[in-house]
């Protein structure tokens, strides 16, 4: 049986549909309820950026994990979707904007989660399916559409520089200005722009002479640098302050986070009862956040 068509007519009736109920949409919601000891186990299991914070940006990163979720439908498309999706998706639009406490992702209303990848007509069948993250437009407008096995991987492996989530993320920022041009307007000073325009075709230009270690996919353009540039600042930024020290300086200053400080190199905890829990309160896991699970 051909699932194409079905696919298509699913997606667009799904983006009708949601259109006109986030026109009904009133207030920005905030959360009431205490964060869920689950959702905070999956962190620790899957989220290096979490568990690198302070017990206090923990709590404030909770908060906008539930906040996120609270204005944004998570919706699964030939496939299911369960807490840890949720949770990776919030936490991917989370961590680029994690110091800004007023950040709200205005210009979007749901992510759509597929299977795998799928191509420029949102076919999960056929040839040239190469896309892994979309942010849409036109009647798409709002949405974003991530690949559920591309989600799972940009958290599984830790070294590859690679986050198909935050990348999508990324340009939905840059597109908080109008457009996805690689210049996020609102969180660069303008005295650095024309230095950093001038920074990404010095880049782009290593890329294409095969000097650089970063994706080449960096090179299609500027807002595809700037979101590759931010993967790799997200994952593996010790060594972007390395190799890249100027690329590095920036991107701090246009996200505000001193990440090569942050102890990112925790390998995904396989959480056993009487472990040390993971949030570094001093007790055994089955006493702190796993007591749900052992009570």
């Amino acid at each position: 049986m051909n699932l194409i068509l079905p696919l298509i007519l699913i997606v667009t009736i799904y983006s009708v549909w949601s259109f006109r109920k986030q026109k009904k949409k009133a207030v920005w919601q905030l959360p009431k309820e205490p964060f869920s000891q689950d959702w905070k186990n999956i962190l620790i299991k899957y989220v290096s950026f979490y568990k690198a914070l302070s017990k206090t940006e923990k709590t404030r990163f909770e908060f906008k994990i539930q906040e996120f979720l609270l204005n944004c439908r998570i919706t699964g498309i030939s496939t299911t979707v369960d807490d840890t999706d949720k949770i990776l998706v919030a936490a991917s639009a989370i961590i680029p904007i994690f110091a800004f406490d007023d950040w709200k992702y205005t210009n979007i209303n749901e992510v759509l989660v597929y299977p795998n990848s799928f191509n420029k007509n949102f076919e999960t069948e056929g040839p040239d399916r190469n896309i892994l993250g979309l942010v849409g437009n036109g009647y798409m407008e709002g949405k974003m559409i991530l690949s559920k096995l591309a989600l799972k991987r940009g958290f599984e492996n830790e070294t590859d520089k690679k986050n198909t989530a935050i990348h999508e993320f990324v340009h939905l920022i840059d597109k908080s200005d109008g457009t996805i041009d690689g210049i996020p307007s609102l969180l660069l000073e303008k005295q650095y722009t024309i230095p950093w325009i001038d920074l990404i075709n010095k880049k782009i230009k290593e890329i294409y002479d095969g000097t650089s270690d970063i994706n080449p996919y960096g090179g299609t353009n500027n807002a595809e640098f700037f979101s590759v540039a931010s993967e790799y600042f997200f994952e593996q930024p010790q060594l972007l302050q390395r190799k890249h020290p100027e690329l590095y300086e920036i991107l701090e200053s246009i996200f505000h986070q001193k990440m090569s400080s942050r102890k990112l190199m925790q390998k995904n905890t396989q959480i056993r009862r009487n472990a040390p829990c993971p949030c570094n309160s001093g007790k055994k896991f089955k006493k702190c956040c796993g007591s749900s699970h052992y009570a």
